[in-house]
């Protein structure tokens, strides 16, 4: 064999080489959001809301798709219901499919390599589970699934924990053939929580109204819907495999994240610096955690929305609830993934604003 020739095919061979290397080491592109709604703050901190959401629709999913098209190297599908008014961020493919048709999720799920499930409390039991087996039978290798709380454990062993066993059971479901699955623990969602009311982190900001559970000062883990959609954006765009870090290693794991660690005390606070108030102008009680709970419970066997909340967020403030501020003594992948360290008070006034702007995402319904 001439020397010309050994040369073409050692040039050959390495530029199959280094074309297996470019494969193996790049980002996901084609990523598929379930439950995608337009929720964003704009330069001014004004909101844009829609109040046309599905019930079945989560809230998460907007800013998850508005931080991947960002980054300019994903293309975005949102799956939403043939009858759905959610607005979806510009650049987003929409394709409609009929969530109880296995067929026609799976058809919709071909040729992606990133599923993220986000969905409203009040989804269908059995709808997560399906998402996830259609998924698989698309051939879709990653589940990001709707488990966004505290860390889970593998069999949602946590007494404190009120969705604990589901959470571990919808891991459950992305680990299925095809798929593995990758959680994003994050705690509760800063300004969501802030906003919403007196039952979830107890303040009603319009009335100037809070109540402590306990003494107010149990600190926990929270994340804001920012920081949550840069996350994501930052671990689908590092390499798939072959590089370190890359999205492979995090192939049925956790990836834990968060935005600040916040007692109640250290809610109002940032409201008094935001509001420009002091705890003379507002209405300050006290109650147990373990108060709150019970009557969650009692509120949840009558049927009312507010009794979850109540339930779910005492049980984040109990003081032996370690779970719920994982950031104290877990590793977090911040780092890893460059995010930034978050400025409280303006999450605070992002909430502020939330509220001014008149936001309600459970129109129709009395939160009470």
């Amino acid at each position: 064999m001439s020397t010309e020739i050994q040369r073409h095919i050692l040039n050959f061979q390495s530029a199959i080489a280094l074309d297996m290397t470019t494969m193996a080491t790049k980002p996901i592109e084609k990523v598929a959001i379930v439950g995608v709604s337009l929720i964003k703050i704009s330069t001014n901190t004004a909101w844009e809301i829609s109040t046309k959401i599905s019930k079945a629709t989560g809230r998460i999913g907007g800013a998850f798709a508005q931080a991947l098209l960002k980054t300019g190297r994903h293309t975005v599908t949102a799956l939403t219901r043939q009858n759905s008014e959610a607005i979806v961020p510009d650049g987003a493919h929409i394709v409609r499919v009929d969530y109880e048709d296995d067929e026609s999720l799976i058809k919709a799920l071909e040729g992606q390599q990133f599923l993220v499930i986000t969905l409203s409390v009040r989804a269908p039991d059995n709808l997560h589970g399906r998402i996830a087996a259609a998924a698989s039978k698309a051939g879709v290798p990653y589940i990001m699934p709707n488990a966004f709380g505290n860390p889970i454990s593998s069999d949602g062993a946590n007494e404190h924990e009120v969705m604990g066993k589901i959470m571990a059971e919808r891991v459950q479901d992305a680990q299925n053939g095809n798929s593995s699955s990758i959680t994003m623990p994050c705690g509760f969602w800063y300004e969501w929580s802030l906003a919403l009311g007196e039952q979830w982190f107890g303040f009603t900001i319009k009335d100037r109204k809070v109540a402590f559970f306990d003494d107010g000062k149990r600190v926990i883990t929270v994340s804001t819907w920012d920081q949550c959609g840069q996350a994501l954006a930052s671990l689908l765009s590092l390499p798939e495999s072959g590089a370190t870090p890359s999205l492979a290693q995090f192939k049925n794991k956790q990836v834990l994240i968060n935005s600040f660690r916040v007692s109640q005390r250290d809610m109002l606070d940032s409201l008094h610096r935001v509001l420009g108030t002091s705890d003379a102008d507002w209405d300050i009680t006290y109650e147990p955690a373990e108060k709150r709970i019970a009557d969650g419970i009692a509120e949840m066997a009558q049927g009312k929305l507010t009794g979850f909340a109540k339930r779910l967020y005492g049980a984040g403030f109990l003081s032996t609830n370690k779970q719920s501020d994982f950031a104290a003594s877990m590793d977090l992948a911040n780092e890893i993934l460059g995010l930034p360290q978050e400025d409280l008070d303006k999450a605070t006034q992002r909430a502020v604003d939330m509220l001014e702007s008149g936001w309600n995402p459970f129109p129709g319904e009395t939160l009470v």
